[in-house]
């Protein structure tokens, strides 16, 4: 996994148009780099719900979020226009983002095995040094906004 004061690469991956998404592409921003499992999950859209009805608050603090998770272009755009997403969605379908975070891994539900993206958000500095990891067992999906604003933490 990354660790905090680690640095991160500018070229982020692509998101659910197509388009390059860079660190460089938000400068003298923090950016809030969230993975999350499933697209129209409800878990993921009570987080991504969140990050949206905080978008405004989230902006003004000086971050840009990001979401990634191993999802198509397609499922990421349905998804962002079914909820209205102001914010770039990474469809990270190769895992060089999931792998390289260390945020990939072996999960259980019902008993059941198997590998799965692990809830994670990771706060970039404008230098593109990592300050903050929120763990999957830290992250609350439907107060993650504020979380990441130090509200309700």
């Amino acid at each position: 996994m990354k660790n905090i004061g680690d640095k991160v690469e500018d070229l982020l991956g692509i998101d659910a148009d197509g388009k390059e998404v860079r660190l460089s592409d938000y400068p003298g921003r923090r950016i809030a780099l969230y993975f999350y499992p499933k697209d129209n999950t409800s878990g993921c859209t009570a987080q991504a719900c969140s990050l949206r009805d905080g978008y405004r608050e989230l902006l003004e603090a000086g971050y840009q979020v990001i979401g990634v998770s191993v999802d198509s272009m397609a499922s990421h755009q349905k998804f962002r226009d079914k909820h209205q997403l102001p914010f770039p969605l990474i469809s990270d379908t190769d895992h060089r983002l999931v792998e390289g975070f260390g945020v990939w891994g072996e999960k259980s539900m019902y008993g059941r095995k198997y590998f799965g993206t692990m809830r994670t958000t990771f706060i970039i500095g404008p230098d593109g040094i990592i300050e903050r990891i929120m763990t999957p067992k830290q992250v609350k999906t439907k107060i993650h906004a504020d979380q990441i604003l130090g509200k309700n933490a």
